[in-house]
């Protein structure tokens, strides 16, 4: 099995360094861009990477730009933002542009290695369900194909990012269930990002804006009132 690779975004040479040491240590193959230009090059150019260990605070683009554009190509690839702004607000932005992991400054190096192997292995686990529920879902009128991962409604293609679709795969996965904003968090993110669920506010509202006639009063995607979200056939919504 080849090794996974790594890409490391980071102008500050010391930490980068020290990431490629203790990544290499552990048998990934890393790479290694000083400036936002020229991770988003080696992210389109040189992939696919298994791993994305970015900065915020970088010469030309910046690691969050990096984060929305990785996360707008079709392959998934797990993202840790690492930075110096530790804010609640840096967080929850960095959570919503669909960073999986956040990390602020200073960290320890084995905590950060010991994120990137649990998010890969996450990512590997995802692959394998895909792998073994290949059969597409369809949900009243929702249609979703976990290996292709393509997803239509009404037979209209919806345009989703990797984060977007794992949340609809998971709702449509378990219909008619109520899930709160915190076992969201456990199950998609993959992570416990205590205090973040506005990120999931944010990726809802999205979704409705994809999969629903009028988002503001939504049929398939449901509010319930206290509890949490669920995903509905919206035939039987009004029931």
């Amino acid at each position: 099995m080849s090794a996974k690779r790594v890409l490391i975004v980071e102008d500050d040479a010391h930490i980068a360094d020290l990431l490629r040491m203790h990544l290499g240590d552990e048998g990934y193959e890393v790479a290694h861009a000083a400036s936002g230009d020229a991770g988003l090059r080696l992210i389109e150019q040189e992939g696919p990477w298994d791993a994305l260990v970015l900065d915020v605070m970088l010469p030309g683009v910046d690691g969050l730009q990096v984060c929305q554009r990785a996360r707008a190509m079709a392959r998934y690839v797990p993202i840790i933002i690492i930075s110096a702004r530790g804010s609640e607000t840096q967080r929850i932005v960095g959570l919503e542009l669909g960073a999986d992991d956040y990390l602020a400054k200073p960290f320890s190096m084995p905590e950060l290695v010991a994120r990137v192997r649990a998010l890969l292995r996450r990512a590997e686990a995802m692959a394998q369900n895909a792998r073994i529920d290949a059969g597409a879902i369809e949900l009243g009128g929702l249609r979703l194909d976990p290996v292709a991962r393509t997803a239509a409604v009404d037979g209209n293609a919806l345009e989703l990012t990797p984060r977007e679709f794992e949340l609809l795969l998971f709702f449509a996965r378990h219909p008619d269930q109520v899930f709160a904003r915190m076992e969201l968090l456990n199950q998609v993110w993959g992570y416990q990002h205590d205090g973040y669920e506005h990120t999931v506010n944010t990726h809802i509202n999205r979704l409705r804006s994809k999969i629903e006639t009028d988002p503001g009063n939504p049929r398939r995607l449901l509010t319930v009132w206290g509890r949490g979200y669920k995903l509905v056939d919206p035939a039987g919504a009004a029931a």
